[in-house]
């Protein structure tokens, strides 16, 4: 991103703050739950201690000299944050190589019995086996009979909505703005969205994916739904190329919701077979870029991911932490315009996201001031609000 003063990139150094909070309670908390998700060995406890008290006390350690992503990190400005506080350092640089040696500490890069094992699928699994999955999927039968139109809006707002599914599949974008002063939908470019992905459309979306479980079946969902409906010819779905910030998706994980979708019958498995169809024919990808893990913004992402989507009809960003690599990890003044901090994409891009961090953008002064008024800071991290927001015109100006 450029230097921006008026917009300085969030640290995780200042007391009381959202950032530091995430790092002095969060990461704790999230080893400990790792601890006892498996039964792991003296080896995999000690090396969890080593790195709560680095993350919590210390200073940011050099991966070891065998790790396979070690050139990878390097580039990644590894060197320039070795023997740093991870409070002194980009919070979105310090919260993904924490997640990084967290899969060091447990033996997940290997070699060892426990490689390739993601510590988090006890928790991801439970939230897909959960009886509240099971009602918002009933809740699809619900929409069979509507015109394509209402059934799309349901399902995007399905997608953006996250866990809060079934809400999600129940709200109109209307019904979404009814609560004021403070809006649920803080801002809506979905009919920007929509003329981009017409009925007879021909060309590719992208959906890069944000969370695993009762987040990623209603991505799953509207993916489906473009397909069938003829609003794409051709999907791709991004994944994480391995476990990162406790529920992120990966391959595997698409693959439980998808199994989850085709037992649960009703329109769910009708959803299930138009995917399995699509990905045995080629009409729906999945990737696993590198990058996807990178504690950078997506304005540093390499050729070959620019030239992807470059390529697209449309790319949707899903969630929070996308929506931080998308305009930058900033402090941006709420109302600077999305288009702004997205001009340097290189197609269309629209991201759906739920607040539960401090960046924001392209908000109107009008909506602004009734959240403070109605809620002081609390708005931006709460996760009781979302947007979305489009950007239709592809990159503005050479990087």
């Amino acid at each position: 991103m450029p230097d921006t003063p008026f917009a300085p990139v969030i640290l995780g150094n200042e007391p009381g703050s959202f950032p530091h909070s995430v790092l002095a309670e969060r990461h704790p908390a999230i080893i400990r739950q790792v601890r006892d998700a498996f039964p792991y060995g003296p080896g995999q406890h000690r090396a969890l201690d080593e790195l709560l008290k680095s993350c919590t006390q210390g200073t940011i350690e050099p991966l070891p000299d065998g790790a396979p992503d070690r050139g990878r990190w390097l580039d990644w400005s590894l060197s320039d944050h070795t023997g740093r506080s991870w409070y002194d350092v980009p919070w979105l640089w310090s919260e993904s190589y924490f997640y990084r040696r967290l899969l060091d500490a447990v033996g997940f890069f290997g070699p060892g019995p426990w490689q390739g094992v993601d510590p988090f699928r006890p928790a991801k699994r439970a939230e897909l086996d959960a009886p509240e999955t099971d009602e918002e999927l009933a809740a699809l039968d619900g929409l069979r009979d509507l015109p394509e139109q209402e059934r799309a809006r349901a399902l995007l707002h399905g997608s953006l909505w996250g866990n809060r599914a079934d809400l999600g599949f129940r709200l109109s974008a209307a019904g979404a703005e009814a609560q004021e002063p403070a809006p649920a939908l803080v801002a809506d470019d979905s009919d920007t969205l929509w003329s981009l992905l017409p009925p007879d459309g021909a060309g590719t979306l992208v959906l890069v994916a944000d969370n695993a479980g009762r987040e990623l079946v209603p991505d799953l969902l509207l993916i489906a739904h473009l397909l069938a409906e003829g609003r794409t010819a051709r999907a791709v779905l991004h994944v994480k190329p391995h476990p990162y910030y406790v529920s992120d998706a990966t391959t595997a994980d698409m693959a439980d919701a998808l199994r989850r979708l085709r037992a649960a019958g009703g329109a769910a498995a009708d959803h299930a077979r138009v995917l399995w169809s699509a990905m045995t024919d080629g009409r729906l990808t999945v990737r696993a870029h590198p990058f996807s893990c990178a504690p950078l913004p997506y304005a540093g992402m390499p050729d070959d991911l620019r030239a992807e989507f470059a390529a697209a009809t449309l790319t949707i960003v899903k969630g929070d932490l996308n929506y931080r690599r998308l305009v930058g990890d900033r402090r941006w003044p709420p109302t600077t315009p999305f288009r702004e901090a997205t001009a340097y994409f290189p197609g269309p891009v629209a991201a759906l996201r739920t607040l539960k961090s401090d960046v924001i953008t392209g908000l109107s002064a009008a909506t602004e001031a009734a959240l403070v008024a109605a809620e002081g800071q609390r708005w931006r991290t709460s996760g009781t609000h979302a947007l979305i927001q489009t950007d239709p015109s592809g990159q503005t100006h050479p990087q």
